[in-house]
Formats: C-alpha cells, structure tokens, sequence
C-alpha cells in the first residue's frame, strides 16, 4: 500500500494520483473512466492490489502499472512541475473546463501554464478556430479579422499554436486585448513549433494560458496532435473552420466536434484552392457559414 503522509505546499493530495495516472501512458482517459467506476476515487484507484487491477485492466498491464507506480515518486514529480510554474488541474477542480468535462474522453487532467483563474468555464463564451498550417493570403486575412471581431465580442478563442491559420488567430485575440488558449499536443513547458516562441511568450504574458494533458517534458510523438484537437474542440462551444485540405487534422477537429456536439462553422473558400477542401466539405455537410463574425454571434 501507497503510503501518503502530511507534505507542505500540496492542496490536493488527490492531485497526485491523477498527477501518476497522467504519466503511465498505458492508462487513457476510457481505462481511468472504467477505474474510477469500479473504485469510485482516483485513490482507491491508484493503490490498488494487482487482484482487483485485474477486474478491470489486463493482467499485463497492471502489472506494468504496479512497476511503474514502485519507481515513480509522486511527490518529487509534483515539486518539480509547481517549480515549473505549472498548475495541474484535475477533473475535481472547479478550474477544469466543464464542456470538457463532458465529452467521452476527457482527460484525466489537465497542465497549465498562465492565469486560468482570469477564464471562467461556467459562463463565458469559447470557440475554436483553426486551419492549415499553409494558408492563402486569404486564409491569413480571414483568420486575422474574425479573431480580432469576435475576441472584441467577449468570446474566449482557443486554438493549437501551429504555425499557420492557428498562430494568425492567436496574434488576432491578443492584439485586441482579448483572451485566448493555446491547446498543445506535448508538454506545455516545451515550445512547439519552434518557429512560434515568440507567440508562446506573449500569449504567457498577455494574459492568455496554454494547456495541454500531456505531462510537461512530454515532446511531440505521432498521433498526441489528434488527441490534441479533441480537446480543442471539448473545450468550445463551437469550432470554426479557415481552410485545410480533405486529409488535414482541421478536419478531424471538426468531426471531433461533431461527435462531442459542438456547432461546426465554417468560411466559404474558393474552389481553385487545396486548402478550400475541408470547409467547403463541411459547408455541403450542413455547417454555418460565416462571412462576418455576427454569423457566429446569432448562434451564442
């Protein structure tokens, strides 16, 4: 058994647990939902005998996570991410995002870098806007002026901090004062892509938060990108989609959004261009139209 004794300066002994779950990559959001149902708290959960592991995971993999759990130092990992100035929001926190919340596969929690205290999830307003990461320079054009309108609207923009579409979105909340969230796919202590550093510290320093479920020190790997838009999407009301071609991860995010049951927007692009491809798609699959931020205040 897991001994837990009396440490100065953590809050939330359970943040701990999910703190260890985040980092064995074995368990996901869908075996740490079915782990919480069979032992109703992330504690129970964690300190489990391998027997009762069993009834839920395989064989195999408790046993992967018992060696994992022994080696790994809980409260050493938890000292070194606060060093880092990073919160680490649980999904019994009131700072966690209540659309994400809600979606399947929510993540077991949540690392932040910024003030989270400044965004309320209950009652703003939060939409996501992304596309390629090659534009047009109508492309670039649109996304600079929605950004700026509907962030001077009072809606919260969330996007990915790629470089393209995503990194003109948010340079256009900033530059209206207004918040955003940038969403990565690995830690949020790393800078990615490299190209956008200066980004990554304005948004830091300008009031906006970058988020992430990866832990921090985590680097880019094949496939955490498409577990990052599903988050993109879960944490809006709504997503709006500025160019990407038929095959681009802009149009997984908007099916994510789909399934999660977000409203899909999207701007019409012209025909002679690749990266019309995924908003056009979605225009002919029954999503809004916008051509002027109002499209997107009527549905808010």
């Amino acid at each position: 058994m897991i001994k837990i004794n009396n440490v100065k300066g953590i809050e939330n002994y359970n943040a701990l647990y999910y703190l260890g779950f985040s980092h064995f990559l074995g368990i996901g959001p869908y075996r740490f939902n079915a782990l919480i149902d069979k032992f109703k708290n992330v504690k129970k959960a964690y300190c489990a005998n391998k027997h009762d592991l069993e009834k839920v995971i395989s064989a195999n993999l408790a046993d992967k996570f018992i060696m994992f759990r022994n080696r790994f130092d809980l409260f050493k990992k938890y000292k070194d991410i606060l060093k880092k100035d990073i919160k680490i929001i649980t999904r019994e926190d009131i700072s966690y995002p209540k659309q994400l919340l809600n979606i399947s596969d929510a993540p077991i929690c949540l690392y932040v870098k910024g003030n989270i205290k400044s965004y309320d999830f209950e009652k703003d307003i939060f939409l996501s806007i992304v596309g390629t990461r090659g534009p047009t320079e109508y492309g670039i054009k649109v996304a600079k002026r929605l950004s700026l309108d509907l962030s001077k609207a009072g809606i919260t923009i969330i996007s990915g901090m790629a470089i393209g579409i995503d990194a003109c979105i948010h340079h256009g909340v900033l530059n209206s004062k207004g918040k955003t969230i940038a969403v990565l796919g690995c830690g949020v202590d790393v800078i990615y892509p490299l190209e956008n550093r200066d980004l990554y510290f304005r948004i830091l320093n300008e009031n906006g938060i970058i988020v992430s479920e990866f832990p921090p020190g985590i680097t880019v790997k094949k496939g955490m990108f498409i577990a990052r838009n599903r988050i993109i999407s879960g944490m809006s009301n709504g997503v709006l989609i500025i160019e990407g071609t038929k095959r681009s991860g802009t149009l997984i995010t908007a099916r994510y959004a789909l399934l999660q049951g977000r409203e899909v927007f999207a701007v019409p692009c012209p025909i002679t261009h690749v990266q019309s491809e995924a908003p056009n798609i979605l225009l002919k699959q029954g999503a809004k139209l916008v051509s002027c931020y109002q499209d997107i205040l009527e549905e808010f």
